[in-house]
Order: C-alpha cells, then sequence, then structure tokens
C-alpha cells in the first residue's frame, strides 16, 4: 500500500464529504477510493470513516489522523515546492478567489497585466461571492471584503469600500425619496441575501423592518431590478460606481451608512513565501490600492493600508 496516496484519498474524502465526490476530484473510481481506505484502516487497525450509502462522517480516530495527514502532505508539497526551485523563480501556478463583481470589474484586469509580465505563472481565478477557506480549497490568495476575524491567516491592506443604499430617480419621483431608515417600510425594496436579510436591514444603531418585493442572490441581479424602477436596495459602492457616477442610480439615506468595510489581499503566510505568491501581492496590492482611491466612497481608508496583520481563513 502506498501509505501517501492513501492518506491523499482519505483528505481528499474527508474535504469532499463522500467517497464517489473524493474519485471525482482525484480521477479515480470509486471501488478503488474505497479499496486504499479500507486497506488504510486495516493498517492502522482502527475505523477512520462511518460510512453511509450518501455520505461518510469521520471518526474521532479519523479526524485526528486527518489533520495529521494534512500537515504531512503540506510539508511534502513545501518540499517539492523548494526542490523544484519555486522559492527562487517566479513560477508555477496560482490559484486566487474574490468576489464576483469586484473581481470581474477589478481583479480580472490587473491579472491579465500580471500575466504578461510573468510567463512562467499561471492563475486559477475563482469568483465567488461565498467564503473559500484557504486550505481545504487549496486557495494561495483571496481577496476579501470585510472585517477580518482572528486567525492565523495573513491580511495586507488595500483600502475600503461603502454599503449604499440606492434607487432610480425615476422609482424615487414617482415614489418619494426615504430621509430616515424607517421610511423603507412605505418602499418596494430589493434584497441581496449576501448582504441584506429579506426582512430587516441594519443601520448604525438600529434595526429597520423592510418588505422585499424581489430576493436575490446576486448583485448584478439586485442592481439591474433597481435600475428597471422596482424599489431600493443595498449593496457595496464599487457594484454600482458607474451608475452613481452616470446618475442612472443615486443614493439615499447616506446619513445613516454604517463604517466603511475593508478590502485585504488574504493569505497563509506561514513560512517562506513562493515568488509566485510574493510577485502576485507585489503587483496586485498598489494597484488595487489605486482602484480603490478611485472608486466612490473608498479612498478613506485606502491611503493608509495595514500590512501583514492577521485575517481569517
Amino acid at each position: 500500500m502506498d501509505r501517501i496516496e492513501a492518506m491523499t484519498v482519505l483528505v481528499a474524502v474527508a474535504e469532499a464529504g463522500s467517497l464517489s465526490a473524493a474519485g471525482r476530484r482525484l480521477g479515480q473510481p470509486l471501488s478503488t477510493v474505497s479499496r486504499k481506505l479500507s486497506d488504510l484502516e486495516a493498517q492502522l487497525g482502527a475505523r477512520l470513516l462511518l460510512r453511509t450509502s450518501r455520505s461518510v462522517a469521520l471518526t474521532d480516530a479519523g479526524q485526528a489522523y486527518v489533520a495529521a495527514c494534512r500537515r504531512i502532505l503540506d510539508d511534502l508539497a513545501e518540499a517539492d515546492r523548494a526542490a523544484a526551485g519555486e522559492y527562487g523563480i517566479a513560477r508555477g501556478d496560482l490559484v486566487v478567489t474574490a468576489p464576483v463583481v469586484f473581481g470581474r470589474r477589478h481583479l480580472v484586469p490587473v491579472i491579465a497585466a500580471f500575466l504578461l509580465d510573468y510567463p512562467a505563472i499561471d492563475i486559477r481565478l475563482t469568483l465567488a461571492d461565498r467564503v473559500l477557506h484557504l486550505m481545504d480549497d487549496h486557495v494561495d490568495v483571496a481577496l476579501r471584503i470585510g472585517t477580518l476575524p482572528d486567525s492565523g491567516m495573513v491580511a495586507l491592506r488595500l483600502g475600503a469600500v461603502r454599503l449604499v443604499t440606492c434607487a432610480s430617480p425615476a422609482y424615487l419621483a414617482r415614489r418619494g425619496t426615504p430621509v430616515q431608515p424607517q421610511d423603507l417600510s412605505d418602499h418596494c425594496c430589493i434584497s441581496f441575501t449576501t448582504l441584506s436579510a429579506p426582512d430587516r436591514w441594519s443601520f448604525p444603531g438600529q434595526d429597520v423592518g423592510i418588505h422585499s418585493r424581489l430576493t436575490v442572490t446576486t448583485a448584478e441581479a439586485a442592481i439591474d431590478a433597481v435600475g428597471a424602477g422596482l424599489g431600493i436596495t443595498r449593496v457595496l459602492s464599487y457594484q454600482v460606481d458607474p451608475l452613481l457616477r452616470d446618475g442612472r442610480l443615486v443614493t439615499v439615506l447616506d446619513a445613516f451608512s454604517p463604517d466603511p468595510l475593508p478590502v485585504s489581499l488574504v493569505h497563509a503566510g506561514q513560512g517562506r513565501l513562493p515568488q509566485k505568491l510574493r510577485a502576485f501581492l507585489d503587483f496586485a496590492a498598489p494597484r488595487l490600492r489605486a482602484t480603490l482611491q478611485g472608486l466612490d466612497g473608498a479612498g478613506r481608508d485606502a491611503t493608509n493600508p495595514l500590512c501583514d496583520a492577521p485575517a481569517p481563513r
């Protein structure tokens, strides 16, 4: 039995939640995955997994063993990178994640310029409004928007964006302009679920009950609905900056806006950084800071970045 291969299979099963999903990730048939796990359990003389017809769960012994396997596999990968010269030359694959709209509008142009300057580096960019776990999802660097809880990660502060409440001029002409958060109870609201609950919006010092005529899962959908005159929404300033600049949308309740949300590049920061990651951070950070300074409401915090601060997974 190849112990390292068996460890790799076990970690893949733990992360994927099922043998079949792990098999698809590894490119191995279900029978092979099952056999390698059985061989590993027999070798250890311990049950690592509780299997059902649809899913698997780690036993207590399995949880401890998976944690140890991750450390061993990470150390092996680190040794491979060092032997391959990854710490001396900027080359290899880099996995980056970012929120959808910010990534598409502002990060992709930076990545395109970076790839032209670094032909030996390839990037896999995952755009998602959910937070990916850097270790479990094998992400090298993440662009995060929002306050970062304490963790073993490292954050490079880029600037900030604001949460804005906005509507189309046509809607406000038809329904009136709210002057305080409580006025929203008389308006049609559009909730973007990543930022706001469909029945209650938070403002500094108060929560306000609202009625959502439409609840959506992407900022683009909320912005399209607002542009069509359906109602009022809350999104991040960079998501609507072009529409605010040309007057297609206007902000309301600015006096009740919450504090700006920090924008950071987050990475694992454990030990010496691979040159591909260091090169990307050095290239992307100043360009993204400049971008944030040019966006509505972002410049106030972008002038004093905090480097290498603890950040989340």
